[in-house]
């Protein structure tokens, strides 16, 4: 039977591709949308042409019995427990903190810190009763290292994320089940050149390899830490960025 690859938010952007990509590694694939239905049937429709085994499920991030139901509904129709889970949903509030509201705060936060923990109970707990092990990956972001202005409830979700990957990846240890984390740098999707038309100019010209990332580039690492390749790897952050997050100010000239 085909290994089981679970993907939060995975009808448009990063998650999107990690999908794609997850099938054309010989995954089954369940992932889960919350109000992009069209996108969501499209892209089962897409890889179902290819022969790839692939399902949607409606899930708000926020609710933990809706987690929980859609982790019975992808289960039973998987008909075994995941080997891997990825959590990639995630919102964001452009905002300074003195004008961040306690919703948007809490709207943040809920969806992408605590539907990550809820995720990874879930998905471990099965991962555990099935003995099988497994490889959670968890999407970081730069702002795991540094601080982003005027995005302060996205920046402390994914700070959260960063501890909360190696938390995991100690306690879930002994049962086999290996916990990382993947960084992004500025990667072009849909989303990110919407909010800034010249998002790969601006972007590539401070980044080392002077381009921006793709998609496609996130999705390389993700099967690498869901591989047997990196059975000895866990509680790690790579950070997948061009070199960007690695360099300091420098105020000489070079």
């Amino acid at each position: 039977m085909a290994k089981f690859a679970i993907v939060t938010g995975g009808s448009t952007g990063i998650g999107r591709q990690l999908v794609i990509s997850l099938c054309d590694a010989g995954y089954q694939v369940a992932f889960t949308f919350l109000k992009d239905s069209l996108e969501a049937d499209q892209l089962i429709m897409t890889l179902g042409r290819r022969g790839a085994k692939v399902e949607a499920f409606a899930c708000d991030q926020r609710q933990g019995s809706e987690i929980l139901s859609f982790f019975n509904r992808a289960v039973a129709w998987a008909g075994q427990a995941p080997d891997v889970l990825i959590n990639n949903a995630g919102v964001q509030t452009w905002s300074p903190l003195l004008e961040l509201s306690e919703e948007d705060w809490n709207n943040v936060i809920s969806t992408n810190l605590t539907g990550c923990f809820l995720n990874t109970k879930e998905a471990a707990r099965r991962m555990v009763e099935a003995g099988k092990g497994g490889s959670i990956i968890n999407l970081g972001s730069g702002c795991n290292k540094l601080a982003f202005p005027k995005l302060v409830d996205y920046t402390a979700s994914k700070g959260g994320i960063e501890q909360f990957t190696k938390v995991s990846a100690v306690e879930l240890g002994p049962h086999g089940i290996r916990v990382n984390c993947i960084a992004p740098g500025a990667i072009e999707t849909e989303r990110t050149k919407a909010e800034a038309p010249d998002y790969a100019a601006t972007w590539g010209k401070v980044t080392p390899l002077r381009r921006v990332g793709t998609p496609e580039d996130i999705a390389g690492p993700v099967l690498f830490l869901a591989s047997d390749a990196a059975s000895f790897v866990t509680g790690q952050t790579i950070w997948v960025d061009g070199g960007v997050f690695s360099q300091a100010f420098w105020p000489y000239e070079t």
